[in-house]
């Protein structure tokens, strides 16, 4: 079941209605008790902001990498190509270019966190 589908299911449970008939649920069900309607609530906000994570990640996150794109992170990074363009170029994100390029040998572990400061708040 994808997270879509899981929303609509819960969203209906959590309105009373039984997600696959569209109809009202009956008064006693357990799911119009007011504390399992809260916790259809909070499923339902747990799931939406699982579903907004991921549809902000680089569509490439999790997938292997290729010898083909491994060479061209490395070229990149021999130009000289700025880490959010080659991140940008590859739909992935910064740390996982970073994390290739230590694990390919081309940055040592202990420097790859000295490419991008932590923020002064």
């Amino acid at each position: 079941m994808e997270i879509e589908e899981a929303i609509q299911c819960i969203r209906a449970l959590a309105n009373g209605t039984n997600p696959e008939t569209n109809e009202s649920l009956e008064e006693t069900s357990v799911c119009r008790r007011p504390q399992a309607v809260k916790a259809l609530n909070r499923a339902l906000a747990a799931l939406v902001a699982q579903q907004e994570r991921e549809r902000k990640r680089p569509s490439n996150a999790g997938r292997a990498w290729s010898q083909t794109e491994d060479e061209q992170v490395c070229e990149e990074l021999r130009k000289g190509t700025d880490f959010h363009e080659i991140a940008k170029t590859h739909n992935r994100s910064i740390a996982a270019i970073l994390a290739r390029l230590v694990k390919l040998g081309k940055i040592a572990p202990g420097k790859a966190g000295d490419l991008f400061p932590p923020k002064v708040a």
